[in-house]
């Protein structure tokens, strides 16, 4: 789909860029566009520790000057400790950020070019924070919009899946943000100072994976900016906006389901990206026209009909053949005024068979599984599941007679016996074609040390029989007749989830006492509703940064097979940008591998390895500043053991060299 460059806004835009005092005395860098007029206008904010001045730059042009241009003034802000502000950065949504936040929101609505009104938008980290901010209820925030984030730190983000540590974005985002973090500011923006700055900064980085790996039940920690713990916190009008092939779209049906605040819910088939960009999967859509309609309404009390839509505003893909890339898929989006919808029925399907089922997976199930956060990068989505379903035990439904469609988290009921103390259960639901061949459409994950509750770690008596049910992710698909519905079993998914240790045993299934339950959705009342259309994308002028061609690229993704030992070699090139000019003359380079490899027998053998490597230039400065990093995590029957080093150089001289290596027990995962 086109994307329509903007050529003329109702008003004229200005920037500037300031520092925001904090009560403190620390400065938070701002970067500010406002429309011409001598009328105060409300405020947008997004608040991130992802860089104004250079890794977000491009993103941000397309949209804060847009809003400025329609009559918001739209401000982007660096967290503290991160890119041009002061400070020292600390963990993910501590309670100094959210304190800042609190500050910066106070301090826009009393600008005098305010109107006193203000509303926050971002997505994923931007995303958390701003629901996080609305649950602080500060007097000034009417609105917000909340892209891709999640209202439950624990088990709907990055650490965490159904009581099972992730191995794959726990330590890939961790990796990633230490990386991020040893960035130094930018003498374009702070002067002299930068490189002290930078020196502090790095003194007290500690990386998160300790944090994350020393928590592994759902306890305070994770509480800590979790809305779900008390949805009535929140005031502030909230447009919750997910993609099926986002991890976090779950948040978009509980906020739905559960704000008492003004609410309306938005589920597009897009990735981890705004649903303007355009990039895979399709169709993109005009969100920054429909963000418009959500702040006009609630910031300037114009009544442009958001109200008035359905609750939830979804879109049901059809069925289509497996691949790793879609530029767009078929489908139509479809409303409910009400979650859970009078037009969804949890819809149970025995599964056949009464005998005992052994579930004895490989520790390499799993290997097809694609991203966890899928960025609309070639290889991100899961391929033919063929294989996979080959490494599982799978329960197939006859042919369909007729189209079966289904919206919200499919849930399953397992009576399972177990001969050890610790393992997992992971349910993969796909849709079969005639020629076999099998598209993932949802999953889920159960620790079954955590079928008590997530709060707690309690070990299998083992050879007991329990009943477990969990919830799958939600989705909406259309199962179309002549297919077949499929559960897969399995014991193991590397590298998305850490093996317990004995988890090689697998357990074994009661097939006659399980089932799978699908949210069947009636479509029959949608003929009577009206159509849910969305205007075509348009954005703001590009900002006009050049991508020099890297020449030959190692491979998005790939699987090595060593056939005589049994090893599976998974390397992952996460694409997050390369190298970049922008026109004020900054050259930026980046360059991320991810490695995971276990052995196909040893739960034990896993391990995890994530190299960084950043660079920054100026040429016209003189300045060249060089951060590298390597992350890795082994595992024993009782131990995590991670490893962590950072090596900075200012031009040729060796600024900053630190190692920690720690020993975190396995309490859960």
């Amino acid at each position: 789909m086109h994307i329509r460059t903007a050529e003329e806004f109702p008003y004229r835009v200005q920037r500037e860029d300031v520092r925001i005092p904090m009560g403190d005395g620390v400065q938070l860098y701002a970067r500010i566009w406002r429309p011409v007029t001598d009328e105060p206008v409300p405020v947008l904010l997004e608040y991130l520790p992802y860089r104004l001045s250079d890794w977000t730059a491009p993103r941000d042009a397309q949209r804060h000057p847009w809003y400025a241009g329609h009559g918001y003034a739209s401000v982007r802000v660096d967290v503290r400790g991160h890119g041009n502000s002061g400070g020292l950065p600390g963990d993910e949504y501590d309670e100094t950020e959210l304190a800042d936040g609190v500050a910066v929101i106070e301090w826009l609505a009393a600008q005098p070019w305010s109107s006193g009104r203000v509303g926050m938008f971002g997505i994923s980290w931007g995303g958390f924070n701003s629901l996080q901010l609305a649950a602080r209820a500060p007097e000034a925030l009417k609105a917000i919009v909340t892209v891709c984030s999640a209202d439950d730190r624990y088990d709907n983000d990055v650490h965490y899946m159904g009581g099972s540590v992730l191995a794959v974005d726990m330590h890939a985002w961790a990796s990633t943000m230490l990386a991020f973090v040893s960035r130094p500011p930018d003498p374009a923006q702070v002067g002299d100072a930068w490189r002290a700055m930078w020196r502090e900064r790095l003194e007290s980085v500690d990386p998160f994976i300790h944090t994350w790996l020393a928590h592994q039940t759902r306890d305070a920690y994770w509480k800590h900016g979790s809305v779900c713990e008390d949805y009535g916190a929140v005031r502030a009008a909230v447009l919750a906006v997910g993609g099926w092939h986002d991890p976090y779209r779950d948040t978009v049906l509980r906020l739905v389901e559960h704000l008492d605040a003004p609410v309306r819910g938005l589920i597009g088939p897009w990735s981890h990206q705004y649903p303007d960009r355009g990039l895979p999967p399709g169709p993109a859509i005009g969100f920054l026209q429909e963000t418009l309609r959500w702040w006009d309404h609630w910031l300037k009390d114009r009544d442009t009909g958001v109200m008035t839509e359905p609750l939830l505003r979804s879109w049901i893909s059809d069925s289509h053949p497996p691949a790793t890339v879609y530029p767009e898929l078929e489908g139509r989006w479809v409303g409910d005024d009400a979650w859970p919808s009078p037009a969804v029925t949890m819809t149970p399907y025995e599964l056949p068979g009464s005998g005992p089922v052994p579930v004895r997976s490989p520790q390499h199930t799993g290997v097809d599984a694609g991203r966890f956060f899928p960025f609309g990068n070639d290889s991100d989505l899961p391929p033919d599941q063929r294989e996979e379903d080959g490494r599982s035990v799978c329960f197939d439904s006859a042919p369909l007679d007729g189209g079966t469609e289904i919206l919200g988290r499919p849930r399953v009921r397992l009576r399972v016996t177990c001969e050890v103390p610790r393992g997992q259960v992971v349910a993969r639901v796909c849709d079969v074609a005639p020629d076999g061949s099998s598209t993932l459409v949802t999953r889920g994950v159960l620790n079954l040390a955590a079928r008590h509750g997530r709060d707690r770690a309690v070990d299998w008596e083992p050879g007991a029989t329990e009943d477990v049910t969990f919830e799958l992710n939600g989705i909406g698909h259309a199962f179309p007749p002549g297919h077949r519905i499929r559960l897969a079993l399995s014991s193991a998914y590397w590298p998305w989830i850490w093996p317990q240790p004995g988890s090689e045993a697998g357990w074994t299934l009661d097939p006659g006492a399980s089932a799978l339950e699908l949210p069947v959705r009636d479509p029959s009342g949608d003929a009577s509703r009206p159509a849910i259309r969305f205007a075509d994308p348009e954005q703001a002028e590009p900002l006009g940064v050049a991508y020099p061609d890297s020449g030959d690229q190692r491979p998005e993704r790939l699987v090595v097979r060593d056939v005589a030992t049994g090893e599976w070699r998974l390397e992952v090139d996460p694409r997050y940008g390369g190298t970049r000019i922008y026109p004020d003359g900054l050259e930026f380079t980046e360059d991320a591998l991810e490695t995971y490899v276990i052995s196909e027998n040893d739960p034990l053998s896993a391990r995890t390895r994530s190299d960084w490597s950043i660079r920054l230039r100026r040429p016209g400065l003189g300045w060249d500043a060089r951060v590298t990093t390597r992350s890795e995590i082994t595992v024993g029957a009782t131990d995590f053991v991670t490893t962590n080093e950072v090596v900075c150089h200012d031009g040729e001289s060796e600024l900053f060299r630190r190692s920690w290596e720690r020993r975190i027990p396995r309490t859960a995962g």
